[in-house]
């Protein structure tokens, strides 16, 4: 079976989804994928974006430990070269002139004592020493905020940059910092600590602070695209699906099951009995003009039948009527044949009319029995037929046959009109035969079904043994019973005594 003759045996709905699956599911496939790129194309670049905040708010914070460090610097070689005293008021005065940078500081000697202080700096003691030019970033011991110490020649400086002003740093670049904590070693500070929601993802990078002694652990808010964004962007496949499922729901509903319910009220219908079609197929207009259309030609089938079987019925009393007027009108013939028989002066001509009287009457019996076989429309009745036939060759035979025996041995068959004349006037040939030339011997008539469609008529009579010197009459009776068993579409079967021939009947009821 191809596919296309699998296809045209599903029903209707299973077409219609098939049929929605093949136009729409590509298109919902192709959008799909669509969106499920553009999800991880934006998914990267909110991840990128991440990233990017994440070393703004690191490049904030160095920029202004950078800027911090490098006014400390030149306040303090400035300071510092013109010797001790005095140096702290000449160095404040060098980092006031300087906006945004940290106004506390301590001047140092090479070995790290304190030489003068300006604001509140606190314990520098396990700070590191600074040689000459260079710049060390440290988390001071209080843990409250970031050292820098710078060293200069004569000695160093120390400063100490605030958590906020870090914070405020980190925070002026653009984006979604949650948190910010510096590393050096196991000592941390909190610059920023997590503020997202629970249900917020984060994504944490490490970026170095200073010369490299401090690291910082910023975590930025990583936006990705959510369940519901990801429902936004599978709307089209899911139209698919639902487009599909409420097209094939209206179709089964407004249309297959309407249909459905009147095919079988049309299937249910028997003639003769009233056509029961429902009163509610639906909304659809089109189902409801279908089942008035079926009612009107039901309507029109029903009054053609009874026009045709009131016309059946009027040309079978017409051919009833015809048989009966053929059976009467053989009948007066043969009353006259017999009439004219009696009155006739000569044996011959007595004979003769007596042998056409037979023959008439032989017809006029076949016309008879289908006049009563024509209310059952089965044929003719062979039992009755021949068990009449037998009578009447009684009544009519000869002074010298009155005493005629016939025998009947007959089942009960139907046969076509034509099939029952060809056997009356067989019968009649063959009893008739038996009258003139042996009269005191009995005829045995038998008629036995052979299958479901043939039946064997069989005459038994010593006239039937064949003669040495055959006499033209016997040869003209040969002639006659093989004509009338050629009418049956057989061959006359003759054997010693016995003559046999097929007919074909009706089928057993």
């Amino acid at each position: 079976m191809t596919a296309a003759e699998r296809f045209a045996r599903l029903p209707t709905g299973a077409k219609l989804l098939l049929i929605l699956t093949a136009v729409l599911l590509p298109i919902g496939l192709a959008l799909v994928w669509l969106g499920e790129s553009g999800i991880r194309q934006a998914n990267d670049a909110m991840k990128g974006r991440a990233e990017d905040q994440s070393r703004a708010a690191a490049q904030g914070m160095q920029s202004l430990l950078a800027r911090d460090a490098l006014a400390l610097r030149i306040a303090a070689n400035g300071a510092l070269s013109s010797g001790t005293a005095g140096a702290c008021d000449r160095a404040q005065r060098s980092i006031t002139i300087a906006p945004g940078v940290a106004q506390s500081f301590e001047l140092e000697n090479v070995e790290g004592d304190p030489i003068c202080s300006a604001g509140t700096v606190g314990e520098t003691g396990e700070l590191p020493i600074a040689p000459p030019g260079v710049i060390k970033v440290h988390i001071s011991p209080s843990l409250d905020s970031v050292a820098i110490r710078v060293g200069v020649v004569g000695g160093m400086a120390t400063a100490l940059v605030p958590m906020s002003e870090l914070r405020t740093a980190a925070l002026a670049a653009p984006g979604n910092i949650d948190s910010i904590v510096l590393h050096e070693g196991p000592r941390e500070l909190r610059v920023l600590n997590p503020q997202a929601a629970p249900d917020q993802a984060i994504r944490f990078s490490e970026w170095p602070i200073g010369s490299g002694e401090l690291s910082a652990r910023i975590g930025a808010v990583d936006k990705r695209i959510t369940t519901y964004d990801r429902l936004v962007l599978l709307l089209p496949f899911l139209m698919w699906i639902l487009a599909a499922f409420i097209t094939w729901l209206l179709v089964s509903r407004l249309l297959i099951r309407p249909l459905k319910r009147l095919e079988r009220a049309v299937t249910s219908y028997e003639p003769g009995s009233a056509l029961d079609l429902p009163g509610k197929l639906g909304p659809s207009q089109e189902i409801q003009e279908l089942r008035d259309a079926f009612g009107r030609a039901v309507a029109r089938v029903e009054a053609s039948d009874a026009d045709m079987a009131g016309a059946l019925e009027g040309q079978r009393r017409l051919v009833r009527e015809v048989h009966h007027r053929v059976k009467n009108n053989l009948q007066v013939v043969a009353s006259l044949l017999n009439i004219h028989g009696r009155s006739a002066s000569a044996p011959e001509a007595r004979s003769a009319y007596a042998g056409i009287s037979r023959r008439v009457g032989a017809l006029s019996i076949v016309h008879r029995n289908h006049f009563a076989e024509m209310e059952e429309n089965r044929g003719i009745a062979l039992r009755p037929l021949i068990t009449e036939l037998a009578a009447e060759l009684r009544a009519g035979a000869p002074e010298a046959a009155r005493t005629l025996r016939i025998d009947l041995d007959v089942d009960s068959v139907n046969t076509t009109q034509d099939v029952a004349v060809a056997v009356s006037f067989l019968v009649t040939e063959i009893v008739e035969y038996a009258m003139l030339h042996c009269p005191s011997e009995p005829i045995e008539i038998s008629l036995r079904r052979t299958s479901e469609l043939t039946a064997r008529l069989t005459l038994n009579s010593r006239v039937l043994v064949p003669d040495e010197d055959e006499t033209n009459e016997k040869m003209q009776f040969e002639r006659i019973v093989g004509g009338l068993a050629k009418q049956l579409r057989s061959t006359l079967d003759r054997n010693l005594g016995r003559y046999s021939v097929d007919l074909p009947v009706f089928p057993a009821v």
